[in-house]
């Protein structure tokens, strides 16, 4: 199975061009960013290009953190912002050869927030298909992000039914999956043709794959490997004990 380095979790202390070679290093395959927009750019694109590591995947703008605001894409009257993340975002995808961006919608519930997400989408789906992108969105769990937009599978499946776009996909996060609904290998199957990345983490804490907790991750990646799918899987959690104590597992499914 191949691998991808979520660089927002695994060596995020260190300069994203540093980061990148560290993941080749440890043995992934791609990896993928949350918001790299800080960064030296052309340093980025020359890692990627030094190590060979395909990027997977980066998000939009969160919009103001301190508010605690988690995405733009969902809120009335944050249009215009939310167009400009999402053009930022496209941007950087065209630039590095980034297949997936991530559109984050943020913390808004009801119908004219799911008004407002609908065509924020549409919008970034129209834009991001004459780049040969793909729009990714993600549920995120109610215990770790209460209140955002969309919550569940059947959510965001119910809102890429209503945009209607060809390149409008499902990011599953095996973690946050696992979280709010359960029944992950379930889920997995069924949603699959709609998937554009997969993401992992043990279940309740977020830690690394081999992790004592509700899943089991050797189960789990043979089903994945079982459905057919071959891209790499992102490594989106956290080791508070350093990123190289934590890698344990990647060398026995690498």
């Amino acid at each position: 199975m191949k691998f991808s380095a979520n660089l927002g979790f695994l060596w995020n202390d260190r300069p994203l061009p540093e980061a990148i070679g560290l993941a080749a290093k440890a043995g992934f395959h791609a990896v993928e960013f949350h918001w790299p927009y800080e960064e030296d750019r052309a340093a980025v694109a020359a890692a990627l290009a030094e190590t060979g590591l395909p990027a997977l995947g980066l998000n939009t703008l969160r919009g103001d953190v301190a508010a605690g605001q988690n995405g733009l894409a969902a809120l009335p009257g944050h249009e215009v912002a939310a167009r400009d993340a999402i053009d930022l975002a496209l941007d950087w995808a065209v630039a590095l050869d980034i297949a997936n961006i991530h559109v984050m919608g943020g913390f808004a519930r009801g119908v004219e927030a799911e008004t407002v997400f609908a065509d924020n989408l549409l919008y970034a789906a129209t834009v991001a298909a004459r780049a040969g992108k793909t729009i990714v969105i993600e549920p995120l769990n109610r215990h770790d992000a209460p209140g955002y937009c969309i919550e569940t599978t059947r959510e965001a499946m119910a809102m890429i039914g209503r945009v209607g776009a060809d390149n409008l996909k499902l990011m599953f996060d095996v973690y946050h999956v696992q979280r709010s609904e359960g029944d992950v290998i379930t889920r997995l199957e069924a949603l699959l043709p709609h998937v554009g990345h997969v993401q992992f983490a043990q279940s309740p804490h977020r830690g690394g794959p081999d992790q004592a907790g509700e899943l089991n991750f050797d189960f789990i990646f043979a089903a994945i490997k079982r459905l057919g799918w071959g891209a790499p899987l992102g490594a989106e959690y956290k080791c508070p004990d350093g990123v190289e104590a934590s890698l344990a597992w990647l060398s026995k499914k690498a």
